[in-house]
C-alpha cells in the first residue's frame, strides 16, 4: 500500500490472515480477524480493510458505528471507509519487552445489534535498535602465564530485537594474540568468548586495544562497538572455577524480601592472594540488578524487591568469579519466576442498558461485560456469576465476554429495580475473587388495573341531608406509575331512572367523592344501587367496576297520626257507650295511630293526659287499649271524657292527641237524649212468660222483618234527617273505616262507633269489612242495644210500649250477643295478624293475642 501502508508478513501473502467466516451468524463459531504489520508505521497507516472482512458495507459502517476497543487503544477505525488505521506510535519493544510473539488483541464493536468481533494484530519486528554493550569500554587483566587456548568470556551485547533483527554475531578488530569466538546461551542468545592464541608478553606489549564489534541479522544490519582494553599481569594461571557453567533456581513471585535465592559457589586452586576471588554481576540488565543483589564474598543472590510473574517471567544472571589475579569465570544463573495467584480478576463493563421493561422477554441483553486475569494458567481461569435473588442469569460469549441477560418476566411493582452484583473468581488456590454492582431500573408499562379498597360498599345516609354534601369517598389503588397509575372515577350504571341519577348522587373523577345532590326523603325511596368505574390513564386503559348500596336512613320526622277516635265533619265527637255492668279490665275501646316513620321511631306508646276520672279507667302503654280499672259505682258520672297522647319512639319524640268520650248505659236510647215522653213501663216480672211465648213464635218473622226494614231503610236514607249525631247517621249516610295504607300497628276498636261521611271515603281505604254500611251499626247489637235498634226503625209518630220491645227482644239479644262475641275474637285474631305484619317481635303478637283472647 505505499509507504504509508502495513507492511505484510510475508511478501506476496494477503495481508489478512485469516477471517471470521461468520460473524453475524454464528458468533460462537467465528475465528479472530488476523493482521500483520511492522512496528513503527506512522500515524494514518491503514491496517486492514475492517469492514471488508467483517463482511460489512459502507453504509453499515457508519449505520451501526463500527469503532474498536482496547485497553490501550493503539488503532482507529475509519468512519468512512472502515479501514483499520494506525492511531498511536507502535513500538514492539516496549509494548512485548522480550516476548517473541508480539499480538495486540482488539474487539471490533457493532452496534443496532450488538455485536462483537476479535482481531488480532501481529506486531512485526523491524531491525531499529542496533546492538548495544552495557559498557562502552571493557577491561581486561590476562596473566602472561596464561597458557594459549584460555577463554575469557566477555560481556555480551543485548539487542531488543528479536529474530533476524537480533544479535546475529560478534567480530574483533585484526590482532595476533585473540581470537574471538560466539558461543550461544541456553536461551538462544549469543555472547562473545576471547581465546588466547599465543602466549602474551608483558614486557614487549602491557597492554593490548582492540575493538569488540556485535552485529544483528538485519537488513541493512545494525552494530554496536565496545573498547576491549587487555592488560597483561603478571602470572596468576588458575582462575576460580564454579562448580556449574549454568544454574536454575524457580522462585514463587509472593517470596519476601531479603530471601537467599542461591549462593554460588566457586574454588580456585591457588593459593594465597592469588586464591582470593570475589563474585559479582556480569553484564546484568538493569530490571534484574533491581530485584537482586549479590553478595561479593559469600556469592548470595538475595531478593531485593518483590518479584512479578507479571512483570518478568523468567531472569538470566552471568555471574564472574575473579581473583586478585585476575583470573576469573563466569557462570549463568536462570531465575523463574512462578505465577501466583496475587491478581483478582477484573470486570471491565463494555456496555449497559441501565432501563429495561417489565414487559421485556426472558433473554433480553442488559449488559455485555469482559473478565481479565494478569495470573496464569489455572490462576487465570475465571468463572462469572451473580450473587443474590435476581431474574439474571449470565451468557458466555467468547474470549472471556459474557452477557447478562433476564431469566424470567419482570414485575416493576414487586421490584423495581434491581442491583445486580457479578462476581467473578479465578481458579486459583486460594482462589481470588472481585465484584461489581450494576443498578437496573424497571420500565412501567399499564399491566395492573385500579383496585377498589372494598368489594363493595353499604352507605347509610340519614334523609333530610343537605344537598351537596359528602356521603362517603371511595378509593381504588393502582399499583402502577405515572399515567398509569392515575386513577379518575365515574358512575356507570344505577337501578334509578337514568334521567333522575343525576339529581341524586355524583362522583368526583379525580377524588372519588360521592356526593348527595338532593336531600333523601326515607318515605320515598329507602335504598338504590349504584356501579362505580375507576379507569386508570394508562394505554390502553385498565378500569374496575364495584358495587355500591345507599341506604337512606330513617329520622323522626313524622308524627303519629290518630285513626280512632276522629271528629265528624260537622265537628262533633264520637263516643263509646261502656255497660254498667262491666268488670274491672273491660275492653272499652281503642285508641288507634300510626306513624310514617319507621323502626324506633314508629314505635307508640298511649298516655292519659287528662281523665274525669283518673281512677276509672286505664290505658295500655303499647296497646292503645282503654280498659276499666274498676267496678262502676253510683257515684260515678254518667259520662267520661279522656284526652291521650300519642308519642313516638324518636329524638326528639314527636305525640298526636286523641279524645274519647264514654257514655256508661246499658241501652241506646239510655246513651242518647229522648224527644219523647214514653209512659212508665209496667212491672216486667208479671209478663215474662207471655212475652217469651210469644218471642219464641215470632223470632222467624224478626229476622224477615229485620231483612225488609233494612231495606226501606235503605230507600229513606235520602230523605231521613239526621238528629242524634253519629248514630243517626248510622241509618242515614253510607261510612266506612278510615285506615291508611301503611297502618301496621295497633288493633282495630272493639266499640264499633268509628263513621266517616261517605263524601270523605278514599278508594285504598276500602278493605275494612263490618256488619252493614256503617261500623257503628254494631254497636246497636252490642249487649243491651236490640231495643234501640228496632225503635229507631219505627216510623217517627208511632209510640211502642218499651217494656214489649224489650221483652220481644231479648231473646234476639241473646243470639246477638253470641254473633257479637264471635266477631270480637275474629277480631283479635285480626289484630294479632297486623302485628305480626307491622313488627319482626312475633312473640309480642303471640303475647298480645293470648291477652286479648283471655280478657
Amino acid at each position: 500500500m505505499g509507504g504509508s501502508s502495513a507492511r505484510r508478513k510475508r511478501p506476496g501473502r494477503p495481508q489478512v490472515l485469516f477471517t471470521l467466516l461468520l460473524p453475524l451468524f454464528c458468533p460462537a463459531l467465528g475465528q479472530p480477524v488476523r493482521y500483520s504489520i511492522p512496528e513503527e508505521l506512522d500515524r494514518g497507516s491503514v491496517v486492514g480493510k475492517l469492514a471488508k472482512d467483517l463482511g460489512l458495507s459502507v453504509l453499515e459502517v457508519s449505520a451501526r458505528k463500527l469503532r474498536v476497543s482496547a485497553e490501550k487503544l493503539h488503532f482507529s477505525v475509519d468512519s468512512e471507509s472502515g479501514d483499520l488505521l494506525v492511531k498511536d506510535r507502535i513500538d514492539r519493544e516496549q509494548i512485548c519487552k522480550g516476548r517473541r510473539k508480539c499480538e495486540l488483541q482488539l474487539e471490533a464493536v457493532l452496534e443496532n445489534p450488538l455485536n462483537i468481533f476479535h482481531v488480532v494484530v501481529e506486531i512485526e519486528d523491524v531491525n531499529d535498535h542496533a546492538p548495544q554493550f552495557p559498557k562502552d569500554e571493557i577491561n581486561l587483566e590476562i596473566s602472561e602465564s596464561v597458557s594459549p587456548g584460555a577463554r575469557t568470556i566477555l560481556e555480551s551485547a543485548k539487542d531488543p530485537d528479536i529474530g533476524m533483527n537480533s544479535l546475529s554475531k560478534y567480530q574483533l578488530s585484526p590482532n595476533d594474540y585473540f581470537l574471538l569466538l560466539v558461543k550461544d546461551n541456553p536461551d538462544g542468545s549469543k555472547y562473545p568468548e576471547l581465546e588466547l592464541q599465543k602466549m602474551l608478553d608483558r614486557e614487549a606489549e602491557s597492554t593490548h586495544h582492540l575493538v569488540l564489534t556485535a552485529v544483528d541479522g538485519g537488513d541493512p544490519p545494525r552494530t554496536g562497538t565496545a573498547q576491549l582494553r587487555i592488560r597483561v599481569i603478571d602470572a596468576n594461571d588458575n582462575p576460580p572455577v564454579f562448580s556449574q557453567d549454568v544454574y536454575r533456581v524457580r522462585l514463587p513471585e509472593d517470596l519476601p524480601t531479603g530471601t537467599t535465592v542461591l549462593r554460588l559457589k566457586a574454588m580456585d586452586q591457588d593459593e594465597g592472594t592469588n586464591a582470593e576471588f570475589t563474585y559479582s554481576f556480569l553484564g546484568v540488565a538493569n530490571k534484574a540488578q533491581h530485584e537482586f543483589s549479590l553478595d561479593p564474598i559469600t556469592g548470595d543472590i538475595v531478593t531485593r524487591q518483590p518479584l512479578d510473574f507479571e512483570e518478568v517471567e523468567q531472569y538470566t544472571i552471568d555471574v564472574e568469579a575473579k581473583d586478585r589475579g585476575s583470573l576469573s569465570s563466569q557462570c549463568k544463573v536462570i531465575i523463574e519466576v512462578l505465577d501466583e495467584n496475587d491478581n483478582r480478576p477484573e470486570i471491565i463493563i463494555t456496555s449497559l442498558s441501565d432501563q429495561i421493561s417489565e414487559d421485556s422477554p426472558s433473554g433480553t441483553v442488559v449488559a455485555l461485560f469482559k473478565v481479565r486475569d494478569r495470573d496464569f494458567g489455572e490462576n487465570a481461569e475465571v468463572m462469572c456469576s451473580l450473587s443474590g435473588n435476581n431474574p439474571f442469569k449470565i451468557h458466555s460469549s467468547s474470549n472471556n465476554y459474557y452477557k447478562l441477560v433476564t431469566d424470567s418476566i419482570l414485575d416493576r411493582e414487586q421490584t423495581p429495580g434491581y442491583n445486580v452484583t457479578i462476581t467473578a473468581t479465578d481458579r486459583g488456590k486460594p482462589p481470588l475473587s472481585s465484584s461489581t454492582t450494576i443498578t437496573l431500573n424497571v420500565a412501567d408499562v399499564n399491566d395492573n388495573a385500579p383496585v377498589f379498597q372494598q368489594q363493595a360498599y353499604l352507605i347509610n345516609v340519614p334523609e333530610n341531608n343537605q344537598p351537596g354534601t359528602s356521603i362517603t369517598q371511595v378509593k381504588a389503588w393502582d399499583p402502577d406509575v405515572g399515567s398509569n397509575g392515575l386513577v379518575s372515577y365515574s358512575i356507570i350504571a344505577s337501578d334509578l331512572e337514568p334521567k333522575a341519577l343525576s339529581s341524586f348522587v355524583s362522583v368526583n373523577q379525580d377524588s372519588g367523592v360521592v356526593y348527595a345532590q338532593r336531600a333523601f326523603d326515607h318515605e320515598q325511596i329507602r335504598s338504590f344501587q349504584l356501579t362505580l368505574q375507576a379507569r386508570d390513564q394508562g394505554s390502553p386503559a385498565l378500569s374496575a367496576n364495584v358495587s355500591m348500596r345507599v341506604l337512606v336512613d330513617d329520622r323522626n320526622d313524622n308524627a303519629p297520626r290518630v285513626l280512632y277516635p276522629t271528629l265528624e265533619p260537622d265537628g262533633s265527637a264520637l263516643f263509646d257507650m261502656v255497660p254498667r255492668a262491666a268488670e274491672p279490665g273491660y275492653l272499652v275501646t281503642k285508641v288507634v295511630a300510626v306513624d310514617a316513620d319507621s323502626g324506633h321511631n314508629a314505635w307508640l306508646s298511649y298516655h292519659v293526659l287528662q281523665a274525669s276520672d283518673p281512677g276509672l279507667f286505664s290505658l295500655g302503654l303499647r296497646t292503645g287499649e282503654v280498659r276499666t280499672a274498676r267496678a262502676l259505682s253510683d257515684k260515678d258520672a254518667a259520662r267520661q271524657r279522656l284526652l291521650v297522647a300519642v308519642r313516638d319512639g324518636g329524638q326528639p319524640p314527636l305525640s298526636a292527641t286523641a279524645t274519647l268520650l264514654l257514655v256508661f248505659a246499658d241501652s241506646l236510647q239510655e246513651a242518647l237524649p229522648d224527644p219523647v215522653d214514653h209512659p212508665i213501663p209496667s212491672d216486667p216480672q208479671s209478663e215474662l212468660q207471655f212475652y217469651l211465648v210469644v218471642a219464641l213464635a215470632l223470632i222467624s218473622v224478626l229476622f224477615l222483618l229485620a231483612v225488609i226494614f233494612a231495606i226501606a231503610l235503605r230507600l229513606r236514607q235520602s230523605s231521613s234527617p239526621s238528629s242524634t249525631g253519629c248514630f243517626g247517621s248510622v241509618l242515614g249516610s253510607k261510612s266506612r273505616p278510615v285506615l291508611p295504607p301503611n297502618y301496621s300497628e295497633g288493633t282495630l276498636p272493639y266499640a264499633y262507633n268509628l263513621c266517616v261521611p261517605g263524601d270523605q271515603l278514599k278508594p285504598e281505604f276500602n278493605y275494612f269489612t263490618s256488619v252493614g254500611d256503617c261500623p257503628a251499626a254494631q254497636d246497636i247489637l252490642n249487649k243491651d242495644s236490640s231495643s234501640a235498634l228496632l225503635a229507631s226503625i219505627l216510623t217517627p209518630g208511632v209510640e211502642a210500649d218499651e217494656k214489649t220491645f224489650n221483652q220481644v227482644f231479648n231473646v234476639m239479644l241473646f243470639i246477638f250477643r253470641y254473633a257479637n262475641v264471635l266477631l270480637h275474637r275474629a277480631t283479635i285474631l285480626v289484630d294479632g295478624l297486623f302485628c305480626f305484619v307491622s313488627f319482626e317481635t312475633g312473640s309480642l303478637c303471640v303475647f298480645l293475642v293470648v291477652l286479648e283472647l283471655a280478657g
